[in-house]
């Protein structure tokens, strides 16, 4: 058997790695013209860190990540709402990650090019379309850098795992039309700060339609780390409102984002330096998708944001990327025939993704700041009074046990 990966994202990559480790060789297929660090700060959870550890990558991620300690949830005041520890500080055998998106991405892209080799990822091609017949299928890549000639590749399968603007997504429902979008804006960025508290740790202040968002990203270097910080606003109606279809990843002006960030206060953190001492504010729209009754088509399926992209609450993009690059490999090592692997991937995965997709539309684990400022917008004195703990045990507790990562505790 062999496989094609349309995509070296977080997920067509670590499908690579959990294919070879499983004796089936693929080709990954790239747009860009190469693979580089871009993107800011991501979370990866305990279950999708566990899959990468089985697959050796460890001691990379430590070197250029940080195992997260705590998370702790706040009001747009500051007030504390919920706090926990996380990762193997909470009972999971391996850690949470707060890392760079773009070193995670090269952390997996080197190990795919140590193991498979230099050709194991073409660059510059692009997904075009695809037939199958009773034999396999039939990728067309076109050149997307240099506009010349294309690939026509032939393959036992297809994996298309190129995002949520997924070319393969398109081909099987055409009129899906643009992402998404509920009117909030995410502004992101990272700067060498003075350590921040334990420079370990991560906070949330505010609840959905306005939410600051700060972790580091990088093992501290003496007294400063790499802190990662994000601003989400709602600045429009959707109704009326559509984000542009360039605005994916474009620079923003500290103009333009510094009085959304003074809303918030965190404490020991000043918000105003940190976002002023950022070399480079990029702007996202938080957009997602609905829930596709089914990903595969006889020989094809969709990995990753082609086949459930999700707003980024609750740590579960990337994770839920690696969790179906793990559930797919063993499918395919499984079966007899290719078509019966993605049909058993699917099964399992699509109903767990598409109910990720709309508990995060509600805030994920989130929601318990929500839920607080709508009771006690002006803030509280007796938190309890205004949401009880059980209640807000609930919130946060239930969401990890529905997206998988409830805490497990070592085994003594």
């Amino acid at each position: 058997m062999t496989v094609l990966i349309a995509g070296a994202g977080i997920g067509g990559l670590t499908t690579a790695l959990m294919l070879h480790a499983r004796g089936i060789p693929c080709t990954i297929y790239e747009a860009a013209r190469e693979v580089r660090e871009v993107g800011v700060g991501i979370n990866v959870l305990p279950h999708a860190i566990g899959e990468l550890a089985g697959l050796g990558l460890l001691p990379a991620l430590d070197a250029v990540g940080v195992r997260t300690r705590q998370l702790s949830y706040l009001t747009k005041q500051g007030q504390e709402v919920w706090s926990e520890l996380r990762g193997m500080h909470a009972g999971h055998e391996v850690p949470q990650f707060s890392i760079h998106r773009g070193r995670l991405q090269k952390v997996i892209h080197d190990a795919v090019i140590e193991r498979l080799g230099p050709d194991a990822i073409r660059t510059g091609r692009r997904l075009a379309g695809f037939v199958q017949d009773d034999g396999g299928v039939t990728a067309h890549f076109t050149d997307s850098v240099e506009g010349g000639a294309g690939a026509t590749v032939r393959a036992e399968a297809l994996i298309c795992a190129d995002g949520i603007h997924s070319a393969g997504r398109r081909v099987f429902y055409p009129h899906e039309g643009a992402p998404s979008w509920q009117g909030v804006v995410m502004w992101r960025g990272a700067a060498e700060w003075p350590v921040w508290g334990d420079g370990e740790s991560m906070a949330i202040g505010g609840g959905l339609g306005g939410k600051i968002v700060l972790y580091p990203i990088a093992p501290a270097t003496g007294e400063t780390q790499l802190m990662n910080w994000v601003v989400n606003v709602r600045i429009k109606d959707p109704s009326v409102s559509t984000p542009p279809p360039d605005n994916w990843s474009r620079q923003a002006p500290l103009a333009q984002v510094l009085p959304h960030a003074l809303r918030f206060s965190v404490p020991g953190m000043d918000i105003g330096g940190l976002v002023k001492a950022t070399p480079a504010i990029f702007e996202y729209p938080m957009a997602d998708r609905d829930p596709l009754p089914r990903w595969t088509f006889g020989r094809v399926t969709l990995l990753g944001d082609a086949a459930h992209p999700m707003y980024p609450v609750g740590s579960n993009g990337a994770s839920q990327a690696i969790l179906d690059a793990r559930c797919l490999a063993d499918a395919l090592a499984r079966a007899e025939h290719p078509r019966a692997a993605l049909w058993a991937y699917e099964k399992e995965r699509l109903p767990k993704t598409a109910e990720v997709v709309r508990t995060n539309r509600l805030g994920g684990p989130e929601r318990v700041i929500d839920e607080v400022e709508k009771r006690a917008p002006a803030g509280f004195t007796d938190l309890d009074a205004v949401l009880s703990f059980e209640e807000r045990k609930a919130i946060v507790g239930g969401y990890a046990a529905m997206a998988g990562f409830s805490k497990v505790r070592r085994a003594s």
